[in-house]
Formats: C-alpha cells, sequence, structure tokens
C-alpha cells in the first residue's frame, strides 16, 4: 500500500498543516490534517473540475432540463477518460480493483453503490471494470439501477435480498451511511454487506459500520505508520510530526494547548476575509469548543 499514500500526498489528498496555521475544520475545531481523498482523480484541479460538473448536472436535474437516468453515462465517460489518460488515477482505481477480487471476493456481491457525490468518482468506473451493475444513491434517498456498460439505466424497488458493496471516498464516523446509504439499500430490499474507501480517517466509522451489519474496508487508514511515511517523504518535518502523533493520541487537549500557546492564531483568523474561516472561528468561540472562556 505504499503507491497509495505516495499518491495521497503526492496529490494533496492528505494535506498537513504548516508550522502553527492548523486547518480550520466545519465543525468549528482546529487540526493539522485535512483529506480531499477525490483528488486522487488526477490532482486538485481535474477533481474539482468533475466535482463542479456533477454539481451542475445535479442543479440541471433538479431544475427539469436534464433527466436524472441519463447522469450515470454522463458520468461514466468522464470517468473513463480520466481512467485511460491519468497514471495515478488508473493505478489507485486498479489498486480498489484488486482489494475487492482479492479481499471481498466478486461473488460475495452482485451491486455495486455509490453516493452523491464523491463517491461516483470511485464507484461508476469499478462497477463498469468488474462488470457489476451499478446503483447511482442520491441524498434525497432515490436510487437507479445502471447496467455494467451504463447503455442502460432504470428506476430500481425491489433488489430482492441482493448484496451490495459500496465505494466512497472516505470514511470518518460513517453518518453517511448511517443516514443515507445503509437506509436506501435496505429500502430497495437489499443487503450492504462490503464498504470500501480510499481513507479510513480512523474516526469511529469502522465501528459504527459493523453495528448495522457493513464490514468496512480501507486501502490507507490515518494512523501513525502514516504520519512516520509522511515523515520518511519529507512530506512533514520532525516538529510537524511531532505535533500531529500529539493530536492523533489526543485531538482537543492537543489543539487546547496550541491555542493557549498562540494566542495570535485567533486574533489573525478573526482577520480573514474568508466567510468560511469566520464562521468556523465564530463557531469555536461562541461554543467555547476548548474549554478557554
Amino acid at each position: 500500500m505504499s503507491d497509495i499514500l505516495s499518491y495521497l500526498f503526492e496529490t494533496n489528498a492528505i494535506k498537513f498543516c504548516k508550522e502553527n496555521e492548523p486547518f480550520w475544520y466545519t465543525s468549528g475545531k482546529i487540526g493539522p490534517y485535512f483529506f480531499n481523498s477525490q483528488y486522487v482523480y488526477g490532482g486538485e484541479k481535474d477533481s474539482t473540475e468533475f466535482l463542479n460538473y456533477i454539481t451542475e448536472e445535479l442543479a440541471s436535474i433538479n431544475e427539469g432540463n436534464s433527466n436524472k437516468l441519463d447522469l450515470p453515462k454522463k458520468l461514466l465517460d468522464k470517468v473513463l477518460e480520466e481512467y485511460n489518460t491519468n497514471k495515478i488515477y488508473n493505478d489507485v482505481i486498479n489498486q480498489m480493483k484488486d482489494y475487492i477480487e482479492n479481499n471481498i471476493g466478486l461473488n460475495n456481491f452482485e451491486y455495486i453503490s455509490g453516493g452523491e457525490r464523491r463517491d461516483w468518482y470511485f464507484s461508476i468506473i469499478l462497477a463498469h471494470l468488474l462488470n457489476k451493475p451499478h446503483l447511482t444513491v442520491f441524498k434525497d434517498m432515490s436510487a437507479i439501477l445502471s447496467t455494467s456498460d451504463f447503455s442502460k439505466t432504470e428506476t430500481i424497488s425491489d433488489l430482492n435480498g441482493a448484496k451490495v458493496l459500496h465505494l466512497a471516498d472516505l470514511i470518518t464516523t460513517a453518518s453517511s451511511y448511517i443516514k443515507m446509504w445503509v437506509p436506501i439499500i435496505n429500502n430497495l430490499n437489499g443487503k450492504m454487506e462490503h464498504s470500501l474507501v480510499i481513507i479510513d480517517r480512523n474516526q469511529g466509522g469502522k465501528d459504527n459500520l459493523k453495528e448495522v451489519g457493513v464490514t468496512s474496508h480501507a486501502l490507507a487508514t490515518v494512523d501513525k505508520d502514516l504520519f512516520k511515511k509522511a515523515l520518511e517523504l519529507g512530506v512533514i518535518n520532525e516538529k510537524q510530526f511531532n505535533m500531529i502523533n500529539k493530536y492523533f493520541d489526543n485531538p482537543d487537549e492537543t489543539m487546547k494547548q496550541f491555542l493557549i500557546e498562540h494566542p495570535e492564531f485567533i486574533e489573525n483568523s478573526l482577520k480573514s476575509d474568508n466567510e468560511r474561516t469566520l464562521k468556523r472561528v465564530h463557531t469555536l468561540i461562541d461554543e467555547n469548543l476548548y474549554g478557554l472562556n
């Protein structure tokens, strides 16, 4: 799996903060690393363009200008072109394919599913390569079924107890699975038994999926071995490595201590002209997330 780690660092799919400049997370907390696992799709530029394309297509569907049933084939054309032209994406997809064949088994599932939106970077191309029908699942709790060559897509109401493998970009606490993806498959009378992601952030998602009967798999897991690899590759230095390890062991206490030692961090963040950053700073302050009053 060393190749996958190198790719994650090379494409900035895992990004480590500069010294004394932790990232702001949506929750209002801060931390030393950030994940954009979809960046293995040709890097940040190609990945962002594809995400924008998906967003535009979904908007067109919602406005009644496009047919939802046409979407999977459009997305296949995009990912297939990237697969055939980009070495990193090609290698990552092939590693996922090998993992599925060797660790899950093609006879242990009948369908591949992927959820709106980032899952589609991986689920659609792999359904095609593994010759499995694909379930495109949406946040509105609907799903459509495509043949493996995506020449035919139709609405689906009953999977007749069939087993499903879900493919995604990453897993944190598995909240999207618990709230949407697993219930959608259950509602279709299917059974999601396995999930495979690029990155497991090691934040309880694996255990949460186990509770609903899903076995979780990942090409890479966030742990101290990953940080050690980053240090060996020169992605981070010794000081960053030490801080990241402390954070991994005790995130809240590590970041609380950082804020005590660097009060200027909050002051400087409050001067940001980025609305998302300002919202997160105020969340931290207003909700007293680190007990600093």
